[in-house]
């Protein structure tokens, strides 16, 4: 509403003087300040700030009169009225200085076409030189209290009982009449007076007074501290024409301001609060309306501590109220006890360093004309900005908030560009041939303009705006301020009206348009507001050259000239104005309200607005006085919302008036009763609007009203109801109440209902829906500056800013509807708003609200709520995170009475086990951990730790681990949920070698067999040290049993992938582990389904033949073992696949070796890498190709990528090679066949350093079995080999021995029938299964191994690629399974995938042995 901004600014005096001033005083208008020190009384001009005159009393008029102790102006600022000390009232006469004489004057730039063209410009935009001469004072003999100015009279109050009515211009014994107080009869009602006073009033006098023109009478604090209201009977005050009512049960009172606008009266009391008071119209008795008053829950401090009110002060458009107290201190309220501002806090109460500062006292202080300043006594101003709704409520049905100040204007607006691309629907945004800023289309129905501007509140930064640029002043003399404002729909275009004329800014292009004839500015003055309507600005005007009041509409794209507008003479002055689709609605000051048609005519090269009135509706009976009338809207709403179900176009049909006097808010709405005609029937030239039934008052104490003219389908009830803001009350809607499923509704049930709810914030606007409400809040910056004693005034206050602010609302919506019984109700506006992103927080907030206020009363809740509420929510998925997000917010001592609402947490715990819901199931087990033994949650611990491990959420599991060692070790609070770092050398499995460099690829000739040491596996560490662990031993035993259990269960299930990841991710002492288990739970008991097994989980590819292997030139003896290794690293390949992410050098060939000088040379490595990568979301298939590039005379580089599982193993028919140079190759095209069936009987990379990894950990375990299953899938003969070896160690059991020879056995009777692939490595390694075979006791025939097809007469040298040990083309890291390593790939291979981006580690290149595999991981 108001908020503080900057600092307090000090207004330099030029007259220096010892007096300080103590009282300031405004003309009517506001335009001119009386300030009095004690001999002293000087006039200020309010725009500029600047002194004009000073009256000084001499030291022996000071002796005769006294010191001076109030003013008060003649209404037409032609006198002041000055009373001292010893009971005299000094006159002043109030002198102008002549047409031409003006102490200060706006100077323009040169060449500016502005031009005085107006006769009251003097008057306005200069400041004025006057004298005071001072005529005849008046003794009243008689302390002087109050003063009070009416039209042609003063009134003087004085301490002996007497009302004195002096006459401004004559003063003698015709000019003066005098009242005893003690003859005005004063009752409790008008309807009960009596002749005769009713009160003894011997003694009293009055000592605070004002007039309240909209009541006709005065507001009053007796001596004795009661509160009164004076009436006078007839147009004359004289004593038997006035009759007082008093106020019951209040005699502390201190001082009183009247509000005209809402017809109340404020009066401050001695305890510190302010009673505001209103007249009752039946009776004419005070009734008591609401406090203002600082609550002990906001300032615990000050509560009580301020001392009786001192002054109490409306703002001029008398939305808001400064009230200050003796101790001093300021506060600000809104006209229904809104609390906005308090000085008694905060950074405005203590220093940075703590120390408490003195409150600021003021003894007399004034608002500036429009509300932006507060004059202080010490010529101090307070500067504010206010809300457009104070001065302009037309924007009330919009979702912007949009502030003021004298000179710039704040806004909530985004970027243009976002909010017309989330609220435009067309494909492109159509912009204006002038402006170039998008058009505005006719509103959606069906759109939602608010999902859009959701986006805008995840900062509380505002667009600021100012009017004033350069040199020009929009609007722009140095007296004007910002008067009107308005914003469009979109939150793109604000329309500015000063005191002259008016002018439009485009956020988008950022340019202000003015008047080009200034003539034309300064004719018009803005006087019922300014709205928008699509692309045109509506203004209420008065045009001062014709004296006729207007209706007018500029184009926005049009010059702003008046030949573009169009214009509509009016009867009457317009007061109000509002906008609602294609109607225009006025209020007018002989308080009837028109309705006005709008319609969009493009005929001329300019569009302009065609305006015809409708209907007029006379509401003199209803209204006293036209300035009671706050706001005016034109809506949709309708107390049947039946009607609207029946035909859902009247949705969008203006169907009622909403009319907000004085607080009231007041509805009439459209006649239906009688017989209603068909559209389709009536002529559209012919078209009555139906007329409003008598008014109905929907609501009291009323200060906005916020509807909308969209519709929703989806969201009815938001869409179709009142918003009110109501003060201290908070805020109410009018819901509408729809039958479910388009039922015969309820004759018993209402169709729309008044709900309120209390909110933290100052409601400005609406997000309908969005289910917000936007505000604002004033924020301090502390600034220490001069320290000490002499403290000035300014330096106390501490730099205000305004932020915005939001709040939902829907939680209080939907407990106010469950509070009433409309459950139903209720659960259709909750799932109608269950996409918002912040619905599973309504969610909690209900719960949380409810829960507090009931665990925490006092007494017995005969029904309560929270059952209700928990059962409302099991409607939704989400029930069960919002009750543990809840407990989990709220203190341990209200638990037990949320979980006897909602139901046992060991239940809800289970039902997030069923629903697979485990992070929310951990939440759960914190409430079991502190409302059950620790017996109970380490069982449930268990269950959710065994789920956990299952799914292979490895977070969770580390913190369930976490956990059952805290429950173990006596913790009763929530274990730490920050990982623990624990040392590479104690952790078995991976974490083991992450700071060593080992090579996977050691040839077999480089081990002795002999020296085969079991003993040296059983060495390594297996665990952290024992020191310090004993208490904790038990729960670290129960634990590593759960680990066991789960590894033997993947191990038996064949899960080799799953236990790689367990072990990575857990640290679990995979090694130690399988040396336990070797001979049990870690045998293969089925070779041939472990293998299938295998190739299912590492997406591996089963091995193929090429269809033309017979007769493959391949078969002459010349093995090329280094083909696809001198391809796949030559440099060329660079050209040809992208290898930004490539980690490793690439080694290119020796520019006098061929790609064939490999032929025959004896591999030594292992296969450490592929270029193939598998994506480990998604394998999928791309298309594998070869191309050929030149890189040096004579070489060639082929560069390949793959990305295959199991399904895409490929035949050489389906990849060709196409170049137009393929003559020029030395390769066959069988060769290239084969060398692509080498590429394609391999897996992904990853999964190769997985098995690599796998393979060296089952090595180092003496799990033999496993060694052969991978070295197998691997189709590596150097592992066989290794294996083979080993078998000859006494130390290996013989069952090992016999299980690898008979799986052995098994997987070459399945390649030979399922799998002819295979023959071809098994046929490799046949010299060690002839080693295997001699030394078992049980020998097998050689031919068993010889392969039954036509392929058995294929030599070991013979069988070609697929049958030689691979030397690899890259080095890679290896990794824990699973996860997204880092692999050091060879230039000519694809780029890893999106998914794979961890941080390369760059390892040495280690020229001589190629395939030499570093393992090392930071």
């Amino acid at each position: 509403m108001y908020f503080l901004t900057g600092w307090p600014r000090r207004l330099l005096c030029p007259l220096r003087s010892e007096e300080e001033p103590f009282h300031i005083q405004p003309s009517s208008q506001r335009f001119y300040f009386a300030v009095l020190s004690e001999t002293q009384l000087s006039v200020w001009f309010s725009r500029p700030s600047v002194l004009i005159v000073s009256y000084i009393e001499s030291a022996k008029a000071a002796a005769q009169f006294g010191f001076y102790q109030k003013a008060e102006w003649k209404p037409d600022d032609s006198m002041i009225a000055v009373a001292t000390a010893k009971g005299y009232i000094l006159l002043f006469d109030v002198l102008g200085g002549g047409d031409d004489k003006y102490l200060y004057e706006p100077v323009y730039p040169k060449g500016s076409t502005r031009v005085k063209v107006t006769p009251g410009y003097k008057e306005e935009q200069c400041a004025p030189a006057l004298s005071l001469e001072m005529k005849k004072p008046v003794d009243l003999e008689a302390p002087i209290t109050s003063l009070q100015s009416l039209q042609e009279d003063l009134l003087v109050c004085t301490a002996d009982g007497y009302l004195h009515v002096l006459h401004w211009d004559g003063l003698g014994s015709n000019g003066r009449k005098t009242i005893c107080l003690t003859t005005i009869p004063f009752s409790l009602d008008l309807q009960s007076a009596r002749s005769g006073p009713s009160l003894d009033l011997e003694g009293v006098h009055i000592r605070c007074m004002e007039y309240c023109v909209t009541l006709d009478g005065f507001a009053v604090v007796l001596s004795d501290g009661r509160l009164g209201f004076i009436t006078p009977l007839s147009n004359t005050i004289t004593a038997d024409q006035l009759q007082g009512v008093w106020a019951a049960d209040v005699t502390d009172g201190t001082c009183v301001a009247v509000n005209n606008k809402y017809r109340l009266m404020a009066f401050g009391s001695a305890s510190g609060s302010v009673l505001v008071y209103m007249i009752d119209t039946t009776t004419g008795s005070m009734q008591l309306s609401h406090k203002l008053e600082l609550t002990p829950k906001h300032y615990p401090d000050m509560y009580n501590k301020t001392g009786p009110v001192q002054l109490i002060c409306w703002s001029p458009d008398y939305s808001v109220a400064m009230v200050t107290w003796e101790c001093g201190g300021l506060s600000l309220w809104s006209v229904f006890g809104a609390h906005l501002i308090c000085t008694l806090g905060e950074d405005f109460a203590y220093r940075s360093d703590g120390t408490k500062k003195e409150p600021i006292k003021i003894s007399s202080m004034s608002w500036g004309a429009e509300g932006y300043h507060l004059w202080e006594a010490g010529i101090l101003q307070f500067q504010f900005i206010k809300s457009a709704l104070t001065v302009n409520p037309c924007t009330s049905n919009q979702e912007q908030v949009l502030l003021h100040g004298e000179d710039r204007l704040y806004l909530t607006c985004g970027d243009p560009t976002q909010v017309h691309s989330t609220s435009d629907s067309h494909s492109h945004t159509h912009l204006h041939p002038c402006d170039g800023s998008p058009l505005h289309h006719p509103p959606n129905p069906e759109s939602s303009l608010s999902q859009g501007l959701s986006t805008l509140l995840g900062h509380k930064h505002w667009q600021v705006v100012q009017v004033r640029i350069c040199n020009i002043v929009c609007l722009m003399d140095v007296s004007v301020c910002v008067q009107f404002a308005a914003i469009d729909t979109a939150g793109q275009c604000m329309a500015v009206a000063g005191r002259r004329g008016f002018a439009h800014y485009s956020l988008f292009t950022r340019k202000w348009k003015l008047f080009g004839n200034v003539t034309q500015e300064q004719n018009m003055t803005v006087t019922g507001g300014l709205a928008w309507w699509n692309d045109f600005v509506v203004v209420a005007c008065y045009n001062c050259a014709d004296q006729q009041e207007q209706l007018r509409l500029y184009q926005r794209s049009s010059n702003l000239d008046n030949a573009f507008a169009s214009v509509t003479k009016l009867h009457s002055d317009t007061l109000l104005l509002n906008v609602f689709r294609d109607m225009v609605i006025l209020f007018r000051a002989d308080c009837s309200i028109c309705l006005y048609s709008l319609e969009r005519r493009n005929d001329s090269p300019n569009p302009s607005a065609h305006v015809e009135l409708l209907q007029e509706v006379s509401m003199s009976r209803y209204i006293p006085h036209p300035a009671l009338v706050v706001s005016v809207t034109l809506t949709s709403v309708r107390t049947e919302t039946g009607i609207t179900l029946k035909a859902p176009q009247q949705a969008c049909m203006a169907e009622s008036i909403m009319l907000n006097l004085a607080g009231q808010l007041i509805m009439l709405q459209r006649d239906r009763s009688g017989p209603q005609v068909r559209e389709k029937e009536t002529p559209a030239n012919n078209k009555k609007l139906l007329p409003f039934c008598p008014p109905v008052v929907l609501a009291q104490c009323v200060e906005n009203v916020w509807t909308t003219c969209r519709s929703n389908r989806k969201k009815r009830h938001l869409l179709e109801a009142l918003w009110l803001s109501c003060g201290e009350a908070g805020m109410k809607v009018w819901l509408p109440l729809f039958p479910r499923d388009h039922r015969k509704p309820h004759s018993f049930l209402s169709r729309r209902i008044m709900l309120p709810f209390h909110i933290n914030i100052y409601p400005l606007a609406v997000l309908f829906e969005d289910a917000l409400v936007l505000g604002a809040t004033n924020e301090t910056v502390l600034y220490d500056g001069l320290q000490g004693s002499s403290e000035p005034l300014e330096a106390l206050f501490p730099y205000c800013t305004v932020e915005r602010t939001s709040q939902i609302y829907l939680h209080h919506i939907l407990r106010q509807l469950l509070v009433r019984n409309l459950g139903e109700q209720a659960l259709m506006l909750a799932q109608s708003c269950a996409s918002l992103p912040y619905f599973p927080h309504v969610m909690e907030l209900m719960v949380h609200v409810v829960l507090e206020e009931e665990a925490t009363s006092r007494e017995p809740i005969p029904d309560p709520l929270l059952p209700t509420v928990a059962k409302f929510i099991t409607e939704f998925p989400l029930f069960l995170q919002t009750i543990v997000h809840c407990a989990r917010k709220t203190e341990y001592a209200l638990w037990n009475y949320l979980f006897a609402a909602v139901g046992n947490p060991k239940d809800l715990f289970e039902e997030c086990l069923m629903a697979q819901d485990l992070d929310t199931a951990a939440s759960y087990l914190i409430i079991l951990q502190n409302m059950e033994v620790p017996a109970v949650s380490r069982q449930h611990a268990t269950l959710l730790f065994n789920t956990a491990l299952e799914q292979g959420k490895w977070d969770l599991c580390r913190h369930m681990i976490r956990f059952l060692k805290a429950i173990g070790s006596g913790e009763m609070e929530t274990p730490s949920l920050t990982p623990t770092s624990q040392e590479p050398s104690s952790t078995g499995g991976f974490e083991f070698f992450r700071n060593r460099s080992i090579s996977l690829s050691q040839s077999a000739d480089s081990i002795t067999t002999g020296k085969f040491n079991l003993q040296k596996t059983f060495s390594m560490p297996t665990g952290p040290s024992a020191k310090g662990r004993d208490a904790e031993c038990a729960e670290n035993m129960y634990i590593d049993m759960m680990l066991w259990r789960h590894a033997r269960h993947l191990l038996e299930q064949v899960r080799l992938r799953d236990l790689g990841c367990f072990s990575a991710q857990l640290g679990f002492e995979l090694i130690g582990w399988l040396c336990r288990e070797r001979n049990r739970v870690a045998r293969v008991e089925d070779f041939v389904s472990a293998l299938k097994k295998l190739h299912k989980d590492f997406l591996w590819p089963f091995p193929v033949i090429p269809v033309g292997s017979l007769s493959s030139p391949l078969k002459n003896g010349r093995c090329r073992t280094v083909l696809s290794t001198r391809l796949l690293k030559s440099q060329s390949a660079d050209s040809l696949l992208n290898s930004d992410m490539d980690t490793a050098t690439p080694q290119a060939a020796p520019a006098n070796h061929t790609w064939l000088d490999g032929i025959g040379q004896r591999a030594k490595d292992m296969d450490t890498a592929s270029s193939a990568h598998s994506n480990q979301h998604s394998p999928q298939t791309h298309d594998a190709f070869l191309s050929l590039l030149t890189n040096k005379v004579e070489e060639y580089s082929i560069g390949s990528a793959t990305d295959l599982t199991e399904t895409s193993s490929v035949v050489d028919g389906d990849w060709m090679m196409v170049d137009e140079n393929a003559s020029t190759l030395s390769l066959s095209q069988a060769e290239l066949e084969h060398i692509s069936m080498e590429l394609a009987n391999k897996g992904p990379h990853k999964s190769q350093v997985q098995l690599r990894y796998l393979l060296h950990v089952f090595m180092e375990a003496g799990c033999l079995e496993w060694c052969v299953v991978i070295g197998l899938i691997l189709r590596d003969a150097n592992v066989i080999k290794q294996v083979i070896g080993f078998l000859d160690s006494p130390e290996v059991p013989q069952e090992t021995v016999q299980s690898v020879r008979n799986g052995l056995l098994a997987v070459d009777t399945w390649a030979s029938t399922d799998c002819l692939g295979y023959k071809p490595f098994l046929s490799l390694i046949q010299p060690h299964l002839q080693q295997l075979m001699e030394s078992v006791s049980e020998q097998v025939q050689p031919e068993a191994f010889q392969a039954t097809s036509q392929s058995s007469k294929l030599g070991v040298s013979e069988v070609g690629v697929a049958a030689a040990p691979r030397p690899e083309d890259s080095r890679g890291v290896a990794a824990p399974l699973g996860l997204a390593l880092p692999s050091l790939e060879p230039a000519g291979s694809f780029p890893r995938p999106p998914s794979e981006d961890c941080p390369p580690e760059q390892t040495e290149e280690q020229g001589e042995e190629e395939g030499t595999y570093d393992c090392t991981l930071s």
